[in-house]
């Protein structure tokens, strides 16, 4: 996959397909991207548990936060990575452990080595996209 450009079609598939993404980093407070991306996605139908240790125990957008990727007791469709760079190969080997179908890394997000190694147990990737900006863009309300 080439990680410079993704197909609109590769976007929507992945965004249509998906049901429950944990959001890595998810924060409590209201002025952070993640807080408010998972608002959106939470809007828009979709089921989002956030992992961040220095939440729990507690929640987020009145959604219950595990510590990590390993503590989420359902299937996760999609792990969503608002972490730094250097930060994203960990959680994308925590995502392969609970058999994420897609890692979906935030704007500034990327690990090219961390993506092969997704790739190579099946899981599709996206790095440096915002999926708040790309479903209004594709024309996407949410999951069907």
């Amino acid at each position: 996959m080439n990680h410079d450009r993704y197909p609109d079609a590769y976007l929507r598939g992945i965004l249509s397909d998906v049901r429950t993404i944990a959001v890595v980093g998810a924060s409590p407070r209201p002025h952070r991207a993640s807080h408010r991306v998972m608002r959106y996605l939470l809007v828009h139908g979709y089921r989002c548990i956030p992992v961040n240790p220095f939440a729990c125990p507690g929640t987020i957008l009145d959604e219950t936060c595990a510590a990590a990727l390993a503590d989420i007791t359902e299937p996760v469709d999609m792990v969503d990575v608002f972490r730094r760079s250097d930060a994203a190969g960990a959680v994308v080997d925590q995502a392969i452990a609970i058999g994420a179908k897609v890692v979906w890394m935030q704007l500034g997000v990327r690990d090219d080595a961390a993506a092969v190694r997704a790739e190579r147990h099946g899981i599709r990737v996206v790095m440096n996209r915002c999926p708040a900006i790309e479903m209004p863009r594709l024309g996407l309300g949410g999951p069907e």
